[in-house]
């Protein structure tokens, strides 16, 4: 009885975590092959001969050593990566992490049911800040299901950073806080905080244990705006963030150093849950062409993003929504499966909210002033003027491709990562006449914190095949048709796109 009632009860969104398997450490002759075929494109017979001198000497050499090592680590860490892999791509990096690290993007709400339309941005944060709540909670109360591969489950962890987490800059190397736990694990931070014009507020997400409403949300929302609107600017401390990080950890110390009260500013900003930035720009996009909201998303006010929140919520006065997030806790599919979460919620219920209009007592929003002195207005000025000066570098085209999907690709038996990755390398070698070294993210999250790993999309059979696509003697669309069933239209559009 027992065992069948476990077998009905859902499944619980960390329920996995102590039974993940630990990272392996991958055979050296595995590395040092793939490594060699990586390399194998680029490299002339000369260099390529060379280079299999260096890799046999290494691997005979130094490199069981090390080797040694690593399987040495991964007896006493479940994650012999880990840490590596956070210190070294996110942590010890000292360049801004606006723009340089920071991952972000358009909101696709605008090709449903909110398309751009001033004087109703408020009303559309409020329902979209309710929605984002509710994700919180499902997460703290464990209903939000595992993500498998097939039936193998994956590791969850990051989802816990995605709520109440912001990184902390240090002079030599940032850290992570966390403030997030389950309903089991304890109580944690429920309030928001809200920035506009320069200015910071902060209120309680919750009253009485309840998540505030959309009417609520939007009093609370109202009144900030209101304020700011009758009042003016604030001083942007939040663009303190963009700066380069050594700069910024400084800087935050002598905040600190001024008054103690600006320490419990910043714990205040760094618990919340996220952050809402309630941005007066226009980007006016279309379904067809993202290309001004995402611009806006990731180059936009510094001083009403707090760049190193793991999630900024963005919402642009013309009604169109964005974010913008630090990369460090956590990877973009994170933030994709919540997003994907919001805007299946927001056609359901066709972008309004059908509950009662009624709105509690609840306390104000409390706003969070800095105490600051010469030298704190010196670090914002110069912060805001490095981030608007490299925003000048940036250049973003973001276009829909609507001519077909993903369903298209696989009724005609091809895998829709391997067709845009070839599009890619043909893009790429029509524009260059040569092989285009590519990146592509390789999730490692079947194994206890696993995150990503680097594929490299340009094989040798990738540079042959596009050589083929560009030989106008080579039969390449019966070779097409050959091994990709119906699929010679599909290539061609896209080839020619």
């Amino acid at each position: 009885m027992a065992s069948r009632l476990a077998n009905t009860l859902p499944e619980r969104t960390f329920q996995y975590q102590n039974s993940l398997p630990p990272l392996p450490v991958p055979s050296l002759e595995g590395s040092l092959s793939k490594y060699l075929d990586a390399v194998h494109p680029f490299a002339s017979e000369t260099e390529f001969k060379a280079t299999v001198d260096i890799v046999r000497k290494f691997r005979e050499g130094v490199g069981k050593e090390l080797h040694q090592k690593l399987l040495q680590r991964a007896q006493d860490k479940r994650n012999w990566l880990e840490e590596w892999w956070l210190d070294t791509a996110y942590l010890e990096v000292r360049i801004p992490s606006q723009l340089n690290v920071n991952f972000g993007g358009p909101g696709p709400y605008l090709e449903h049911f909110w398309p751009p339309s001033e004087g109703n941005s408020l009303q559309r944060t409020s329902v979209v800040t309710w929605h984002t709540l509710q994700y919180w909670d499902l997460l703290r109360t464990e209903r939000l299901a595992p993500q498998k591969a097939g039936k193998t489950p994956l590791d969850m962890d990051q989802f816990r950073m995605l709520y109440s987490t912001c990184k902390v800059p240090g002079v030599k190397k940032d850290t992570i806080r966390n403030y997030f736990k389950t309903v089991s694990e304890g109580p944690c931070p429920s309030h928001l905080v809200v920035m506009c014009r320069g200015r910071i507020f902060t209120f309680d997400a919750l009253f009485d244990g309840q998540i505030l409403s959309p009417p609520e949300l939007l009093r609370q929302l109202s009144i900030v705006k209101q304020r700011c609107e009758a009042e003016p600017e604030g001083d942007g401390v939040a663009a303190l963030t963009s700066d380069e990080r050594t700069r910024w950890a400084k800087a935050r110390e002598h905040l600190i150093s001024i008054d103690p009260h600006n320490k419990m500013i910043l714990e205040t900003i760094q618990s919340s849950m996220f952050v809402i930035s309630l941005d007066e720009s226009k980007p006016y996009s279309s379904p067809e062409n993202y290309t001004n909201l995402t611009a806006a998303a990731l180059t936009g006010n510094p001083s009403i993003r707090w760049g190193d929140k793991s999630y900024n919520s963005i919402a642009f006065s013309d009604g169109t929504f964005g974010s913008t997030c630090d990369h460090a806790p956590y990877d973009a599919m994170v933030l994709v499966s919540m997003c994907w979460y919001l805007d299946q919620q927001i056609r359901a219920t066709k972008g309004q909210w059908k509950g009662s209009d009624k709105v509690r007592q609840i306390p104000l929003p409390e706003e969070l002033l800095f105490t600051l002195d010469e030298k704190a207005y010196d670090d914002i000025h110069h912060a805001k003027q490095q981030y608007l000066e490299s925003t000048q570098d940036l250049q973003i085209v973001c276009y829909a491709f609507t001519a077909f999907g993903k369903s298209a690709i696989k009724q005609r038996k091809l895998h829709p990562d391997t067709f845009i990755q070839l599009a890619m390398q043909l893009a790429y070698y029509k524009l260059h006449n040569k092989p285009g070294s590519c990146y592509e993210t390789a999730t490692t999250r079947r194994f206890y914190h696993g995150r990503t790993e680097t594929m490299r999309p340009c094989t040798q059979e990738a540079v042959n095949w596009c050589k083929a696509m560009m030989d106008p003697a080579c039969d390449i669309w019966g070779g097409a048709s050959k091994f990709w069933p119906a699929g010679r239209d599909l290539v061609r559009h896209t080839t020619q796109f």
